[in-house]
């Protein structure tokens, strides 16, 4: 079973060129910076949306290996944060599954221990034990 990020934003106008080179640059940089080459990361869908009024939509399969999940879902996080900043004012959602996942205006989209280098390394080694185990 996968889990998935998802992210999207409405407005009752379209995206403007700038903000679409905006959101274009945020897609090439995170891209470039992804944590694994052979992990999905940020993925917007190209042009097809749920309604009139999405303007941004995409998604992101999270990785199995949970030694990854978290570098993963920060490395996402953060480009959607940059995404919502340039389209400040739209009405933005994200979610992983059922799990909303609440805006900060100081830090951005987050999720507890995200960035928690201690429960990283804990995950990683876990995963590490299994396959050792396997």
């Amino acid at each position: 079973m996968s889990v998935s990020l998802y992210y999207n934003a409405h407005r009752a106008t379209p995206l403007t060129e700038a903000e679409s080179a905006s959101v274009a640059r945020v897609v090439a940089a995170h891209t470039a910076s992804s944590p694994y080459d052979d992990e999905e990361g940020l993925f917007l869908y190209d042009g097809r949306t749920a309604g009139p009024e999405e303007i941004v939509a995409g998604s992101t399969k999270m990785p199995l290996d949970p030694g990854r999940l978290m570098p993963v879902v920060a490395h996402v996080l953060n480009a959607v944060t940059e995404l919502r900043r340039a389209v400040p004012d739209a009405g933005w959602r994200v979610h992983m599954d059922d799990l909303d996942v609440p805006w900060d205006e100081a830090e951005g989209y987050t999720l507890p221990g995200m960035r928690d280098p201690d429960l990283i390394a804990e995950l990683a080694a876990v995963h590490d034990e299994g396959r050792a185990q396997g």
